[in-house]
């Protein structure tokens, strides 16, 4: 008797048609997904920070953290801020290691994060990070408590020109009184190597 159903190949062409959608769709749901996030945002933007721009990464980071243009998204603006940072960006890093630092709608504080992207930033020499890094170390939030480090921060911080420099510097001469003699000379010595190996602009 003569079989007059489907032929093997079609069966085939038809199961291979189905799985290609199966793939295809899920891919095309994230893409319209992506499209809702960023419809606000300027295209040539966009595309600058999806190549790898590190300031337009920030900016958009900036737009998600502050709900500007695109609904507020802290998860989103976390990404793009690491993006940057990744990149050693010192904006993209201080507004990341503000957001594990305060956490907000959807992000829970991360104090070790935080305390992970101020130090990258401070050893890049960033006095703002140098400072809340010293803060930290004076309160044991993120890290232990520990005097020496404050100190030795607060220091570094203290000596870059700036609206914040002398809290730093009255921060580190509060520490200071918790530290004895010998420990304020081999914490000024750290200090001392580290300017020397990092030379400020004049």
């Amino acid at each position: 008797m003569e079989y007059n159903g489907p032929q093997p190949n079609s069966l085939i062409e038809g199961a291979s048609i189905r799985f290609h959608w199966q793939q295809l769709a899920p891919v095309a749901i994230l893409s319209a997904s992506l499209a809702a996030q960023t419809s606000g945002i300027n295209p040539v933007l966009l595309a600058k920070a999806s190549a790898g721009d590190a300031q337009s990464q920030v900016l958009i980071g900036d737009f998600y953290a502050a709900g500007t243009v695109v609904a507020h998204d802290l998860k989103l603006a976390a990404e793009w801020y690491k993006r940057a940072a990744d990149q050693d960006n010192l904006a993209g890093e201080l507004h990341l290691a503000d957001l594990y630092r305060d956490g907000g709608k959807g992000f829970p504080r991360e104090l070790t994060q935080a305390v992970a992207w101020y130090r990258k930033a401070a050893e890049q020499g960033d006095a703002t990070a140098q400072g809340i890094l010293g803060l930290l170390y004076s309160i044991g939030q993120g890290v232990p408590h520990d005097d020496l480090e404050a100190y030795y921060w607060l220091d570094l911080a203290a000596a870059v020109p700036g609206p914040n420099q002398q809290k730093y510097a009255a921060n580190r001469q509060l520490i200071g009184t918790h530290i004895t003699t010998d420990e304020l000379e081999e914490v000024e010595e750290r200090v001392a190597k580290w300017k020397a190996a990092h030379p400020r602009p004049q």
